[in-house]
């Protein structure tokens, strides 16, 4: 059977319904023919299923269309895994808008109207704009045409570490710490606020980001001046500060402790349910925190999300806009 490319379609006439949607889920009928996208039209050249496209076989079809290579990589390894894949055409599948696939359950067909992923594609270099991400699968196809799969989502994070603390405690500002000479045995025991000295001191370092929180909370007094750390933050790290505070504050309001990440190299590790030092279990969260309009590229996103993952831990963004937080979730998927 041959078709013929028209408006961006490939258009095969009688029994094309039968033969290639009925069966196997290729395309939309129209009649007893069927419209192939261009990258299912390839996938059936290459698989000898259909013999041209207006007299053009796989090579020369695939190099007349060169911009449906990657996603065409991507179609065939989905393919290849078992499922059946709808393209994301208006008409064809609800809400298009963001993706170049749908994958449907195992099982299911495009008649079946149901949805496994939704799936956008990239190369290697393309951008990625992180407030475009959650309930979207990100096929990246790297210079060797291998693919990873990383599932984004928009996560609900929170936690039941709640604890009253007495104040104010006294503490000293130096250089991008604070220490508390006398603090209560709660503030780092069940708090978990800043870092023992020593492991037989009870004197303890806090970070600028939790000297801020405990001082607007009117926990923590440095030198009678709340403003000084505020200050030092912003002196030292610029808006990034800002940024980090806000986040770090969310995440205490919802029952979550954030640590530093730095040994990860995020900004943030947390611990959703924390009574007392002793009893910590591992954290959960790498967080890295970031201005909403950020862009990434997929080699960095893979890199955050292998390294979570090495360390058993989940990649999060938190994705900052004044007082606005978007939370991303990021981690490998295998289809």
């Amino acid at each position: 059977m041959e078709g013929h490319l028209t408006d961006g379609v490939v258009e095969v006439g009688a029994n094309g319904r039968e033969r290639y949607y009925d069966s196997r889920g290729y395309g939309r009928p129209r009649g007893d023919g069927v419209r192939l996208s261009r990258v299912e039209a390839a996938h059936l050249l290459f698989r000898g299923d259909l013999d041209a496209v207006d007299g053009e076989g796989f090579s020369a079809f695939l190099a007349d269309n060169a911009e449906i290579v990657v996603p065409f990589l991507v179609y065939k390894d989905l393919r290849d895994r078992g499922f059946y894949v709808s393209p994301a055409r208006e008409g064809w599948i609800d809400e298009p808008a963001g993706v170049d696939f749908v994958v449907h359950p195992r099982g299911d067909g495009p008649w079946d109207g149901t949805v496994e992923h939704r799936i956008r594609v990239l190369g290697e270099r393309a951008p990625v704009e992180l407030d475009s991400l959650g309930d979207v699968v990100l096929a990246i196809v790297d210079e060797e045409s291998e693919i990873t799969y990383l599932q984004t989502t928009r996560p609900d994070i929170s936690g039941s570490s709640s604890h009253t603390l007495s104040g104010p405690v006294e503490g000293t500002l130096l250089d991008d710490r604070v220490l508390c000479w006398n603090p209560p045995a709660e503030l780092y025991e069940h708090g978990f606020y800043g870092q023992r000295l020593d492991r037989d001191d009870e004197a303890i370092q806090l970070s600028l980001v939790e000297a801020v929180y405990l001082a607007d909370r009117g926990t923590l007094r440095v030198d009678g001046d709340t403003d000084a750390i505020r200050s030092r933050g912003r002196a030292a790290e610029g808006d990034r500060f800002d940024r980090r505070f806000a986040v770090y504050r969310t995440l205490r309001e919802r029952g979550v402790v954030p640590k530093t990440g730095f040994k990860f190299g995020a900004d943030f590790r947390t611990y959703a349910d924390v009574e007392h030092v002793e009893e910590l279990s591992h954290s959960e969260l790498l967080v890295r925190v970031l201005s909403a309009d950020a862009v990434c590229s997929p080699r960095d996103l893979a890199l955050d999300v292998r390294l979570a993952h090495g360390v058993r831990k989940r990649m999060v963004f938190a994705l900052v806009a004044a007082a606005q937080i978007q939370w991303v979730s990021i981690s490998r998927l295998t289809p």
